[in-house]
């Protein structure tokens, strides 16, 4: 395959960029081979269908109410095992499963952070729905040592040129 810029003949098809140009020629040969018909433009996935990480509130909410579907769940059960053994001690495992999850979720909706971690354990600090690229907000604060006056050009004094001084050397041997 060779580039449509330059000509330069490409090393693989797999090649991505000319080594030469610096063309983009990723999709060429499908395009070739479609008889140079446009390729069908393939969506790239909005942000509302990538999951967002979980943040530790979010986390220990469903971990409480994994736990208190689990109790639901067991209580048929524990209600079964305390007719066969006519006592009521084995409801009392469903119920305290029960209250771990509540309480679980509780702690979690009230004491826990809102704020995604990222790797590394430092939290993220972009606002929700921003870009990842964006740039931190504007400062207004005033430059203090700003004077406001131009240079003048007519002030500088030139250095001595270096072809001179070996001029100058040459003409004193």
């Amino acid at each position: 395959m060779f580039c449509p810029n330059c000509g330069q003949q490409q090393p693989a098809d797999t090649t991505k960029y000319c080594p030469r140009c610096g063309t983009l020629i990723a999709g060429l040969a499908e395009w070739l081979a479609a008889g140079g018909a446009p390729l069908a433009v393939r969506e790239a996935p909005s942000p509302a269908a990538t999951p967002a990480p979980l943040t530790p509130r979010r986390k220990g909410m469903r971990r409480g109410a994994k736990l208190m579907f689990l109790s639901g769940v067991m209580l048929p059960i524990m209600i079964g095992i305390s007719l066969a053994a006519d006592s009521p001690g084995p409801l009392i495992f469903a119920f305290l499963l029960f209250f771990v999850g509540l309480s679980l979720t509780l702690y979690a909706r009230l004491f826990s952070e809102d704020v995604p971690r990222v790797k590394g354990g430092r939290r993220q600090t972009q606002m929700p729905g921003s870009g990842a690229g964006a740039l931190p907000p504007a400062a207004d604060r005033p430059v203090n040592n700003f004077t406001g006056r131009g240079v003048r050009t007519a002030e500088i004094v030139r250095p001595p040129s270096v072809t001179e001084n070996t001029t100058r050397l040459l003409d004193d041997e």
